[in-house]
């Protein structure tokens, strides 16, 4: 069991529940839930109403991916007759066994929005999963607690695995070219139908923010590069991404004869088998074929010369989304939460998302150089987590301050206090935080609450579109590639230029 979901555990607990309920959460024991509804260009939708929150569960905002429509673009939805019952959740993408309901038909958003008519900010959240899991309703992202505060909460659904990130034009010809890229443009079509819907909800489409955690924030980090998506948003928020998970064409027909080897030999079928196949079908050889695979996360979007025209760094350097906003940062030792806190060895091709393992290798030596002080464990941890999550991210706050963006930069140091990666800063760990869900079963119990409450209202701060901060928080500047000042959160928060510069100069030339 991960650490994400070992935290998640400990926040389920009666101790944790009680104290979202005491917060205004996911709890409405004590306020009546009454039916409500929203009239929009789609269709009448029929949600609930408690504690000031109107929520709308399960909003098809394309038609479902299936028959005909699977592995292909999104469709529009077709406006509905009548009033849609809103007050469910709908199934998540298809993936591996996960304890949660999944389908194929899978492409919906959740809706938390205030009473009245606004205008109010709105902020569509993406979840993280590594591409290939993952779901937009799970309890930690409950929006309660946003929409309470003023701001329209989204999450949305879009395909996993196979189903959003194979080049299928290798293997079943030139009608699915693109196909590696239908998660993105899954997330593009939920942020079309906000545009054009959340107007009714009291939402501004004029201040839309997208962001994300995970591989939600490298999809945030990812569409900012994507010209054709910038007029759908103007701010972005990206917690543990950026912008390398994407693959050439020449590697994307790799990973498609690969996987259609597995298909003949996992499934026993002809490739346009594959069209027809049950889903849990394709789900079974995807997961046989990823842990054969030479290379870790071979599903991934592509630099198709179409929907990406060239690598979305290069794109957003070029001032693809100049002007709007970013909120940017990572956790201080992301990789512990998959290594595990005691790595016996270096770090292989299995967990390394960007680099070969050699040119990986070359850096690390460095790293007992510059940090002696430092556990060869904890260098690998160290190291990992640049190549997967901190590099990467400074890259996208480089080229947005360089295209004429502004960003704010942070670094979660707040470490576990409590379980097997007691001490670490890992990776999700940040994500009760700026939720407002701290954990009860932790030995930082009063200082995690103080800080998560702190994180919290400077993400609000900045989702209505003020500079980020709080009370008890030091002033956060913006960032500048030069002075590269850095938001570090812990029991006492600080800025400081230029953290781990000595660090970051390694992987010059490397990444």
């Amino acid at each position: 069991m991960t650490q994400w979901n070992l935290s998640r555990r400990a926040f389920l607990t009666n101790a944790g529940l009680a104290a979202m309920a005491l917060r205004g959460g996911l709890l409405h024991s004590l306020e009546a839930v009454l039916p409500v509804t929203v009239r929009t260009p789609s269709g009448a939708l029929r949600g609930e109403q408690s504690g000031g929150v109107r929520v709308f569960r399960g909003v098809p905002f394309a038609e479902p991916p299936v028959g005909r429509l699977r592995f292909r673009a999104p469709e529009q939805v077709r406006p509905w007759k009548g009033e849609r019952d809103a007050t469910r959740f709908r199934p998540a993408a298809m993936q591996p066994a996960a304890g949660f309901e999944q389908s194929e038909d899978c492409l919906y958003l959740n809706i938390w929005a205030p009473e009245g008519k606004g205008p109010f900010p709105v902020y569509v959240w993406i979840h993280g999963g590594g591409f290939t899991g993952g779901r937009a309703f799970d309890p930690m992202f409950d929006g309660t607690l946003l929409a309470q505060a003023g701001i329209i909460c989204i999450t949305v659904a879009y395909r996993l695995g196979v189903f959003g990130f194979l080049d299928l034009e290798p293997l079943l010809g030139s009608a699915y070219a693109g196909s590696c890229n239908n998660g993105l443009r899954d997330l593009i079509s939920a942020l079309d139908w906000v545009r054009g819907n959340v107007a009714a909800f009291g939402g501004d489409p004029a201040r839309v923010t997208v962001g994300g955690q995970s591989a939600g924030a490298k999809l945030t980090d990812i569409l900012m590069g994507i010209p054709s998506a910038q007029p759908l948003f103007d701010q972005m928020v990206s917690e543990s991404g950026g912008a390398e998970r994407v693959a050439t064409r020449s590697d994307g027909a790799a990973v498609a004869r690969g996987f259609g080897e597995a298909w003949r030999a996992g499934a026993g079928s002809e490739l346009l088998a594959l069209l027809t196949a049950p889903a849990e079908k394709l789900i079974l050889v995807q997961k046989q074929f990823i842990s054969a695979w030479p290379k870790h996360f071979p599903l991934r979007a592509q630099v198709d010369g179409v929907l990406l025209p060239r690598l979305p760094v290069e794109t957003i350097a070029a001032g693809s989304s100049r002007g709007k906003r970013l909120l940017i940062g990572t956790n201080r030792e992301e990789s512990a939460s998959f290594l595990g806190a005691h790595p016996a060895h270096d770090p292989g091709a299995a967990d390394l998302g960007n680099v070969a393992v050699a040119r990986f290798s070359e850096v690390l030596h460095k790293y007992r150089e510059i940090y002696p002080q430092m556990t060869e464990e904890q260098q690998r941890i160290r190291a990992a987590t640049a190549e997967e999550y901190w590099v990467p991210s400074t890259r996208v706050a480089e080229a947005h301050v360089k295209g004429g963006g502004s960003a704010w930069m942070y670094r979660l140091d707040f470490a576990e206090g409590t379980g097997l990666l007691r001490g670490y800063a890992h990776h999700s760990l940040d994500v009760r935080l700026v939720w407002d869900r701290p954990s009860a079963e932790t030995g930082n119990a009063v200082a995690e609450a103080k800080l998560a409450l702190a994180m919290h209202r400077a993400w609000i701060a900045f989702l209505k579109g003020e500079a980020p901060g709080a009370s008890g928080l030091p002033a956060w500047p913006e960032y500048t590639s030069g002075e590269r000042a850095t938001m570090l959160f812990d029991a006492q928060s600080r800025v400081e230029p230029r953290p781990q510069e000595a660090e970051l100069r390694l992987w010059d030339g490397v990444l």
